[in-house]
């Protein structure tokens, strides 16, 4: 399939570079990344090309001091700008859209509904937001907003602890709120879950967006690559059909594993040829896989047999791709989830020296999101 990322304030910004940068070379899936802000620092900070950046909002009288409702309201007086700004690129033939944005700060969160709206109103494809909600960590001076979670900063004059104006948690709840409705599906990411004992948002960023970009281009890659045709093509209609059209809320997981893919004839490293791969230790290599990417570390924590739907896609060099195995764990998927929408597909990778498992959960229930609701009402 085809996918528009569009990044939207810092933290959109940054994820829309990370998914550029995972983009397989061999198997393209991006028909154009652009990235979104009020600050020009961070535009430039983005290794986009420099004519799919645009900045807004100038003149409006909004800061970074300002509350989220006024910045719902800058996002719906720039949507059809940014409408015309994707149209330097190829927007309509995109099979779908992923807006990009860290809901803990104002300028992603302010603008991402109104500029989803817009989408489904321009365009005849499903428009996707892929959220990084807050973490409850010490108040970082580096980052910016769409970057941290409910804290409190000390000031230097006094040492007192200053509350947060306004917090992350009220702005990711009003986010998701306006988003209800708009979005076809909510993919959400929380920071908090992948931040290491001791590690800050600004430390960890680089590496959670590198996480979270791996497992997208896993999904929306899809199919074969280097002329491999896969047995059971994931295609646009078929993620369409499990993420469906009414904002579900949505969990990604992944688990992968190192093969060996070559062999040299006399043990003297000649004469390379491929390995020829036991039926025994292909289907062991995509159990293990599958169970990582189900039970495994998923990007919003929560109960997989909560899901309404589930699709899997087992990927990696063809001889590894057990038809068998990537049936058998369909079917564990199947009797995982609480809903009777599964699908499952296969994406050849030649040159891949690695078999993974991604795995989507759509209309998932998690606590994660009920614990943010509660500190925005305590707030």
């Amino acid at each position: 399939m085809q996918l528009e990322v569009i990044g939207v304030g810092g933290a959109g910004c940054r994820i829309a570079d990370a998914i550029r940068a995972a983009e397989p070379a061999d198997h393209s899936f991006l028909t154009d990344v652009f990235v979104f802000d009020t600050d020009a620092a961070t535009l430039r900070r983005t290794v986009v090309p420099e004519s799919h950046r645009h900045r807004y909002g100038q003149g409006t009288g909004i800061d970074a001091d300002d509350d989220l409702e006024r910045r719902f309201e800058m996002g719906e007086t720039h949507a059809e700008e940014l409408l015309e700004a994707l149209a330097q690129g190829a927007p309509h033939e995109a099979d779908a859209f992923l807006v990009a944005v860290g809901l803990g700060g104002a300028t992603g969160g302010g603008t991402a509904p109104a500029l989803v709206a817009a989408l489904q109103r321009r365009y005849d494809a499903p428009v996707y937001v892929l959220a990084t909600l807050p973490a409850d960590r010490e108040f970082d001076p580096d980052a910016d907003a769409g970057d941290t979670g409910p804290h409190s900063r000390t000031t230097a004059a006094t040492g007192n602890a200053e509350p947060p104006q306004p917090t992350a948690a009220s702005n990711a709840v009003a986010t998701m709120e306006r988003l209800e409705g708009l979005a076809s599906a909510v993919v959400c990411f929380d920071n908090e879950a992948w931040l290491r004992p001791g590690e800050t948002v600004a430390d960890a960023r680089d590496r959670c967006n590198r996480e979270l970009a791996g497992r997208v281009a896993a999904v929306f890659a899809g199919g074969g690559s280097d002329g491999s045709v896969a047995q059971n093509v994931i295609d646009a209609s078929d993620i369409e059909r499990i993420l469906g059209n009414e904002s579900a809320i949505v969990a990604l997981g992944y688990g992968d594993q190192d093969v060996e893919t070559s062999s040299s004839r006399f043990g003297l490293g000649l004469l390379s040829t491929d390995r020829d791969v036991e039926t025994s230790e292909a289907v062991s290599a995509v159990e293990t896989v599958v169970r990582k990417g189900t039970h495994g570390k998923l990007s919003l924590e929560c109960d997989p047999e909560t899901a309404a739907r589930g699709l899997l896609v087992v990927g990696g060099p063809p001889t590894w791709l057990n038809r068998q195995a990537i049936a058998e764990g369909r079917r564990a998927l199947q009797s995982t989830v609480s809903g009777n929408g599964v699908l499952g597909g296969d994406a050849p990778r030649p040159d891949d020296e690695t078999v993974f498992a991604a795995v989507v959960l759509a209309g998932v229930e998690s606590e994660r999101l009920e614990e943010l609701r509660a500190a925005d009402r305590a707030v």
